[in-house]
């Protein structure tokens, strides 16, 4: 054997030593990092209960009430009762019914005024009342 081939025989083994060091020597592959965990829901407080107060909002402004024309023809007692059990029921009645019985009861002014009917209003103020009650002097 001459020389050139005796060193490309010992480099060939050299490397082959190196390659299965290499090999032999690799560390393991590590596994991956967990995955976060999800974020935990925020527990609950203790809260005191929530209370509403109503404001009060004052008083609301009155129809103005109608001035009888020296023409016009006197309400009829009936009616009139209506029309004052109507702002009675408005005055302790809460919102939305407040309104439509305070709209109502203008209405009815206003027919007793002209001098209508009781039976030719009912089904007008009736309406105006938006399924409120009607009071049981205007039936």
């Amino acid at each position: 054997m001459s020389k050139a081939s005796v060193i490309a025989l010992c480099r060939g083994g050299v490397l082959v030593g190196v390659l299965a060091g290499a090999l032999l020597g690799c560390r393991k592959d590590e596994p991956p990092p967990p995955l976060p965990a999800a974020p935990k829901a925020a527990e609950p407080v203790a809260e005191a209960p929530l209370q509403l107060v109503p404001e009060d909002a004052g008083k609301p402004p009155e129809p103005p009430a109608p001035t009888a024309k020296p023409g016009a023809a006197k309400s009829s007692g009936s009616l009139a009762a209506c029309c004052a059990a109507l702002r009675q029921n408005a005055a302790n009645a809460p919102e939305p019914n407040k309104g439509y019985m305070t709209y109502a009861a203008g209405l009815c002014d206003l027919a007793a005024a002209q001098g209508k009917e009781k039976a030719s209003i009912v089904g007008s103020i009736q309406s105006a009342l938006k399924g409120a009650g009607l009071p049981s002097s205007c039936k």
